[in-house]
């Protein structure tokens, strides 16, 4: 598609005003180049970028692990969050970040709008994971782990978005084993899905009680076009919640969320299948993943379904199957759409 004028001059903005912060922050990142060579990291301007959602980005492989050796993290490749809170501290208003002396760690990029490291984070998950204070829960983290903020004193952004707290049948042990799955209207176009839905092809659920746990599993699958790149190769994002509810105790003990890789043949014969599509099928599918969060402890169910529906943000299916029907707003849009089966409301 021809790009408009309009959007020809928004990126050429952006470029502007990059150039222009980096030339402000000359002095600063020439500091940091000094000190991450102390650390044995040799950067040039070529690894700073400007993002407005961010400030002055320094991106070079595993530089995580090379400026700050001192945090190990686990066989699941998360950091515990206690212990990164003793060694960093976190700042009003900078949910997703923890700060050093010389620059600030970042949560990973799969915590960001469309899973894209330039962007925003999605809300409000970050918001409610850095701000959680509950003695009976373990929490662990994933972090960028080729990239820290190098101004950590001058720049901040903010981005709020609406989401329906979900109400749930806190009984869980009446919830009865067996596979869920919610998928948008039908009878809605590719456009409304897009800017209603977040792109969300289906929610998939899954309930099952083995040994006195009774373990909940969530997939969602995005419309085929939302594609990542690792390395030279693409893959479909969908993200993933695990919790195990320990029936005697009334507690979740564990829960846990990543992001699950899938190839164009995976995706292709996972979408209209369900979580126990392994067992029903002879050709067995196994996902690359990359873990995003982990909590374990006594995690009530409140602080389980805010997770949840947080992690799963933008999405009104996660409300759908907690409330048995969707947000009061997305009701009021399909109504309209309904009503009026063009593109009028999308330019409202």
């Amino acid at each position: 598609m021809e790009e408009s004028e309009f959007q020809r001059k928004y990126k050429e903005s952006l470029l502007r005003e990059e150039k222009e912060e980096l030339e402000n922050h000359s002095t600063l990142i020439e500091s940091f180049i000094k000190y991450a060579a102390d650390h044995g990291v040799i950067l040039g301007p070529g690894n700073f970028n400007f993002f407005c959602t961010s400030g002055i980005i320094a991106s070079y492989p595993n530089l995580l692990q090379q400026l700050f050796p001192e945090i190990q993290k686990d066989k699941e490749g998360l950091y515990d969050f206690a212990s990164l809170t003793r060694l960093f501290s976190r700042k009003f208003f900078a949910n997703g970040y923890l700060y050093s002396d010389q620059c600030a760690l970042m949560a990973n990029t799969f915590f960001r709008r469309s899973f894209h490291p330039i962007n925003n984070w999605y809300p409000r998950f970050i918001e409610y994971f850095w701000s959680l204070d509950d003695k009976d829960i373990e929490l662990s983290v994933s972090l960028d782990p080729d990239r820290v903020k190098v101004n950590i004193d001058d720049h901040g952004y903010g981005e709020l978005d609406t989401w329906y707290g979900a109400k749930f049948n806190k009984d869980i042990l009446t919830i009865p084993d067996g596979n869920v799955k919610v998928r948008p209207p039908l009878d809605m176009d590719d456009s409304t899905i897009y800017f209603f839905f977040a792109s969300v092809y289906s929610l998939d659920i899954n309930w099952e009680t083995k040994n006195g746990i009774k373990s909940f599993e969530a997939e969602e699958f995005k419309a085929p076009d939302v594609i990542v790149a690792r390395g030279e190769k693409q893959y479909h994002p969908v993200r993933y919640v695990h919790a195990e509810f320990d029936m005697k105790s009334g507690y979740f003990r564990h829960f846990d969320g990543a992001v699950h890789l899938y190839t164009e043949d995976e995706y292709a014969a996972r979408l209209d299948s369900d979580l126990n599509h392994n067992w029903k099928n002879n050709v067995h599918i196994k996902t690359l993943s990359e873990k995003l969060f982990k909590m374990n402890g006594k995690i009530s169910v409140d602080t389980w379904i805010e997770f949840t529906s947080q992690f799963f943000t933008g999405n009104p299916l996660v409300f759908e199957y907690f409330e048995g029907k969707y947000p009061p707003h997305i009701v009021e849009v399909l109504e309209k759409k309904r009503a009026t089966p063009d593109d009028s409301l999308l330019q409202e």
